[in-house]
């Protein structure tokens, strides 16, 4: 299973914000669109970083309410790791995990064209494993 299976069931549509937009504005997105983090892009399309609610609430703490009108490019991860559609589901996890992070961009000839959480990862992991299961299952059945 890879990532291209991922984005045909639960599509493509990424919500993004420019390097400018204020860590308020952020945070009012994530409730807004019930999602976990949003994916900075420059001007011309182009990843540029990461922000996530965990990442907005640590500087919060950090630094006090302030830090809400700082533009996110100040705060967001731009080391961003990415993915391609042709990635595995176990090249994900272990990146997930040995990064620590939930949610990867999908990047396709420099091109953002999905995103990736470890929910969707997990999901994909049950349906394989249900899927075998039922497999072994028609077999012993058949003999």
């Amino acid at each position: 299973m890879n990532v291209a299976a991922i984005l045909k069931l639960k599509g493509r549509d990424v919500v993004t914000a420019s390097p400018g937009t204020s860590l308020l504005e952020i945070a009012q997105r994530l409730g807004e669109h019930k999602i976990g983090c949003i994916v900075i892009v420059d001007e011309g399309g182009n990843v540029s970083g990461i922000v996530s609610e965990r990442d907005i609430v640590r500087e919060l703490a950090r630094i006090g309410a302030p830090v809400m009108e700082e533009p996110v490019e100040v705060y967001m991860t731009k080391s961003v790791v990415t993915c391609r559609e042709a990635d595995t589901i176990d090249r994900l996890m272990g990146e997930m995990t040995a990064h620590r992070f939930r949610h990867m961009p999908v990047v396709e000839r420099g091109r953002l064209v999905g995103l990736v959480s470890i929910g969707d990862v997990v999901r994909m992991r049950i349906a394989e494993a249900e899927m075998e299961a039922a497999a072994m299952r028609d077999y012993i059945a058949t003999g």
